[in-house]
This record gives structure tokens, sequence and C-alpha cells, in this order.
């Protein structure tokens, strides 16, 4: 394990900010994590754990130490006949996992198809796309906790998983590191088509027998579609939640906005789409300098060159503002500030 120093972080963030880290180490083993917890010379420092950078905004050179997690391997550890138990690696990238099952005929995370990232940062703000989330498959992780280099497992109720959230957000968010997650599958699928544009796709492309490639194929299609490609223009995917907000509010709203969408999550509470509160303020396709809001998806905030993490970030302060003065919603980030 080698220690760099002063190391650009630009290639390692999908929106392609330039900050620097003062120090830097890459972890492809658990040992190497315990040792680099360890080391004297950077235990008064600041940490973050790097995956795949999908889902950071740095706002400022980073003055500790950046652990960037590449812990590798898939195995298939455990089967009886109606499921399969999948174990990988915090630094392996979640599509080539979701690849993997797909080839296998494991189901439950076709749907998640392209979500950019790797497996250890997928538990964290519990993904979910198109009518599914990580924790309908979670089993359990393997964490390291900072202090002792001891290795914990969490369950499911550990992880008191939420929308776009985790323990991995709140209290275990500073003491522990995912070192890798076991996800239990379906030998024989249960196919989820209903959310979004999802069943319209599968039709467009003249599927008439459902099968989990199928899903994932359409899934990929709408992604590449409607999302940008991070390698040509630096994005972190969706930048802000879908706000809930209460059903009598939800109503209030509607007499103003008849066209207003909203999901119901329970007796009294609707998911608002940020997108279409974002677009209804005109900040869609919206630039300045460098930076801006994405000409097909209002969720998206984009580095066109050579944006900063500043920028971005005023940029979604002016969105926030925007939206909460125009709807009286609050939206807030999906993506973690870093400064």
């Amino acid at each position: 394990m080698s220690i760099q120093e002063n190391v650009s972080l630009k290639h390692l963030n999908t929106l392609g900010i330039d900050a620097q880290a003062r120090y830097y180490a890459h972890i492809d083993h658990a040992q190497h994590l315990r040792d680099l917890l360890q080391h004297k010379k950077l235990q008064s420092l600041p940490r973050l754990i790097l995956g795949g950078g999908s889902n950071v905004l740095f706002l400022n050179d980073f003055k500790g130490t950046v652990m960037h997690m590449t812990v590798g391997g898939i195995a298939t550890i455990r089967e009886d006949p109606a499921h399969v138990w999948v174990k990988a690696g915090a630094g392996v990238n979640w599509h080539t996992l979701v690849r993997y099952c797909v080839e296998k005929g494991y189901s439950g995370i076709e749907n998640l198809s392209l979500i950019p990232g790797t497996v250890g940062a997928a538990p964290i703000q519990n993904i979910g796309a198109y009518g599914v989330t990580l924790s309908d498959t979670f089993e359990s992780l393997e964490a390291m906790e900072v202090d002792s280099g001891s290795v914990r497992t969490f369950t499911t109720q550990d992880c008191a998983f939420g929308y776009r959230d985790s323990v991995f957000k709140n209290a275990c968010k500073e003491p522990y590191v995912i070192l890798n997650v076991t996800l239990k599958l379906q030998k024989q699928p249960t196919f989820r088509t209903t959310y979004g544009e999802l069943q319209e796709t599968l039709e467009a492309m003249g599927i008439q027998k459902l099968s989990i490639k199928a899903i994932s194929d359409a899934v990929i299609h709408i992604r590449q579609n409607k999302l940008p490609d991070p390698a040509i223009l630096g994005n972190a995917g969706s930048f802000f939640k879908n706000p809930v907000i209460l059903q009598e509010q939800f109503k209030k709203l509607r007499d103003t906005y008849p066209n207003i969408p909203g999901y119901i999550q329970s007796e009294n509470q609707v998911k608002i789409p940020s997108a279409w509160l974002i677009e209804q303020c005109g900040w869609k396709g919206k630039r300045r300098g460098d930076v801006g809001v994405h000409t097909q998806h209002a969720l998206i905030l984009v580095n066109y060159a050579n944006g900063t993490g500043q920028e971005i970030y005023q940029l979604a302060q002016d969105i926030q503002q925007s939206v909460k003065d125009t709807f009286n919603i609050e939206i807030v980030p999906e993506v973690q500030l870093v400064s």
C-alpha cells in the first residue's frame, strides 16, 4: 500500500471537479484499510472513503486522506431451491455486478442496471430505480470499525434503510467503512415493469417475452438516451432527492398546478419529482459559464469543462431557493458535499 501526496481527484469524480487530496491511497484489501487507519501520520486528519466518485461534489481541496476503495471480487456463496446469495467487494463497479447476475439468471437487481458507482456505495444511499431499491435484495454487509479495525456484519435492520438513506449516511458514516455486500436474489424472477417509462420502452423495443435480460436492456436503453455519459459531460446523475410532502399540501398545489405529478407513498404522503419542480421554475437547460442544468433532464447538474465545486454548489442553492419560493417545497441534494 502506497500513500501519495497532493493528488488530483479530477478523474476520480464523475463531475470532473479538479480538487486535490492532501493524501491518497487506494485500498484493494481489508488489511490495507486496517493499516491505513492505524497510520500515525494520518490518524488526526479527516478521511474520505471514495468509490466510483459518482455521488460526490468537492467544494474545495480535501485536506485529509482520500481512501479509494478498490476491493474486488464477486462470488456465489450460497443457494437453495429458490434463492442465491451473491457477495461482492466494495470496489466492484455496480453495473458489473448487475451484469454478472443477469448473465447467471439471478433476478432482483436488473432494474438497477447502469447506475454509476460501486457496490460499497450502493447501500449508503439505498440506490433505487424503476420501482426497485437495493434494500429489496439486500442480505448483509461487512464493514470495518475505524477505531478498532474489527469487522462487523450489518443486517437489513441494522442498516435502517430509507429513501436514498441508511445508517451509513448518519450514525455509522464516520465509525465504519464498508468492505463487501451480500445480496439475496431469486432463481425464478418476479418482473417489475410498471414504474415510469419502463413498460413503454419494452414495448417499443419489441420485447414480447419478458426476461431479466430484456428488462436490463430496456433500463440501459432509457438511461443511455436520457442521462448524459459522465465520460463526455461531467455530472453526478440525479443531484437532488425527490421530496415527500403531505397529502394535504399536494392537494393544494394541484389546485394551482393541475398537472403536478405525485406518487403516493403512504396514507398521507406523496412523492413529487424534483425534476418537474425544477423545470417549472425555468432551470432546465440553463447555463452559467462552465456549469449548468442539463438540457434534457432538469435533475442533472453538469460541468461543461472547467467548472468548480463552488460554482455547482451555488447553482444548486439557487435552484433550491427557487423551488422553495415557488412551491414552498424544500429539495435537498442527493449528492454528498465534501469540503
